[in-house]
């Protein structure tokens, strides 16, 4: 058997690689994504007051600071006993959909339309950022880096540093928002409304406009059945930074919705040897049946494409109607098209590009009140978020004095493992016969896992027992001389 490995696989946060396995036909018996980083912050958090732990989880990834930072500020909440005031959980919802619209941004022209734009089986000199800016023009490139600049500006602005944050306080928001302030960032975010309209008509006009990448979008080689997690508002519409989990099944059918630690009657997870990263699956659906898909199975995904199948609609009016158009073309149930995670998040850029315009124009965003004053220390939080990548879940247990005791970090990337091993395996099935294999084809099986948006530094915590470790011992003339694993 034949063995053909991706290795770096390109265009993510991280290290991973991806292992082919063909037949004696030279045709793919099988293919794995494989992680192959361990951090353990689940256990560098032992110890650290509660209060320190926001301003700690945003060195977790340069990309995802924000959303870690949220996070595990909403646990906070829980462990002190605080509800944030008006003022001070609208100053939050900015700060995060700030952050929304300038990581879409970057994932979108740096990572995923580069497939497009310049094309997929294009030499991978070309096939990146500044390939995508020679095809689109200098003009285009410079406003497009110009405007996400601004959504930055807003998250410094708010946060206090533009890559890692420090105005986290359990029970509310350290930084008040003067007037002059606000209006600024009203401006600023007019021209983020104007990048998402800007980003949908790319997509529209490189993708949606062309049949052969429409093809792909929609045909099978891309395509991955499984259930869905995402979270929704009081009226089922989409929503970033609290709500209720919703479970949904391969079909559409719901299966349940929780709250909080709700999220441990609801997700267990499976560890495998020859990877760092766990495979949660939905046990209310049944015990681990594998990486498998179709109408009985209880892998699920999460992100932009899941929250897309969860909702019923998007709560600003420009992305509703884009919204309308993406059920249209792409159908009604469950859209199962890995590709269309693309569509989906440029449609997210939009949305929250809104809700920061929105929350600008907000009586209430600049209040004096910003923080509920902890008086106890119940000891235990869940922060939940919608995560651009997805449902990310922040648990932490504390002492009597705010001591993180134990603490559980389970991120979108690993909500996502199995599909995306799922995805991964049908692309290279369907790109790779009869052992012809190309540099193009093997990045048509690396387009499977780049709509998953992968972060392998924000998914690789801790394990279940311990590490698998192998070993291989070589004598002097390079002769395997024993291996040792402990699994």
């Amino acid at each position: 058997m034949k063995k053909i490995e991706i290795n770096p696989i390109t265009r993510l946060e991280g290290h991973g690689k991806i292992a082919i396995f063909l037949d004696d036909q030279g045709n793919v018996d099988d293919a794995f994504f494989q992680t192959v980083e361990f951090r353990g912050y689940e256990k560098f958090l032992q110890g650290m007051p509660m209060e320190e732990v926001p301003r700690t989880v945003s060195t977790v990834c340069g990309v995802c600071r924000g959303v870690h930072f949220t996070a595990s500020m909403k646990a906070s909440d829980g462990v002190f006993g605080v509800t944030p005031p008006p003022t001070g959980r609208k100053l939050r919802e900015l700060f995060f959909n700030a952050h929304y619209v300038e990581d879409h941004s970057v994932i979108l022209y740096a990572l995923g339309f580069p497939d497009f734009v310049v094309g997929p089986e294009a030499s991978p000199a070309e096939r990146n950022i500044v390939g995508l800016i020679n095809a689109v023009g200098a003009e285009v490139g410079r406003e497009v880096l110009r405007k996400r600049g601004l959504a930055v500006k807003i998250f410094e602005l708010l946060g206090g540093k533009p890559n890692h944050p420090v105005a986290a306080i359990p029970g509310g928001w350290s930084k008040r928002l003067t007037e002059d302030e606000r209006q600024q960032v009203e401006e600023w975010s007019k021209e983020l409304v104007e990048l998402g309209e800007l980003t949908l008509k790319i997509f529209a006009d490189v993708v949606l406009k062309n049949d052969k990448y429409m093809a792909l979008v929609t045909g099978d080689m891309y395509k991955v059945e499984v259930g869905y997690m995402g979270s929704v508002n009081d009226d089922g519409n989409i929503t970033y930074y609290d709500g209720l989990q919703k479970v949904i099944d391969a079909t559409g059918k719901e299966i349940g919705t929780f709250k909080g630690k709700g999220y441990l009657d609801f997700i267990s997870e499976r560890v495998q040897p020859w990877t760092y990263l766990k495979f949660p699956y939905q046990k209310k659906i049944g015990p681990w049946q594998g990486i498998v898909e179709g109408p009985n199975t209880n892998i699920y995904a999460v992100g932009p494409l899941a929250r897309m199948n969860i909702v019923k609609g998007m709560d600003t009016p420009k992305a509703q109607a884009h919204f309308e158009q993406f059920h249209a073309a792409l159908g009604k149930g469950p859209v199962h098209n890995v590709l269309a995670y693309h569509w989906a998040r440029a449609i997210e850029l939009l949305s929250a590009a809104e809700k920061c315009l929105q929350l600008s124009r907000d009586p209430e965003i600049t209040g004096k009140e910003t923080w509920t004053k902890p008086t106890s220390c119940p000891g235990e939080g869940v922060g939940i978020i919608e995560a651009p990548r997805g449902t990310l879940i922040h648990h932490y247990v504390t002492d009597d004095k705010g001591i993180v005791t134990n603490a559980n970090l389970i991120v979108a990337t690993t909500h996502n493992n199995a599909p995306i091993n799922l995805a991964v395996k049908k692309a290279a099935k369907h790109f790779i016969k009869n052992g012809n294999v190309s540099q193009g084809m093997l990045n048509y099986v690396e387009m499977a896992f780049r709509p998953y948006d992968l972060c392998l530094a924000c998914a690789t915590h801790t394990v279940t027992g311990q590490t698998p470790l192998e070993v291989e011992i070589f004598d002097a003339s390079g002769k395997l001389y024993k291996t040792m694993k402990n699994f």
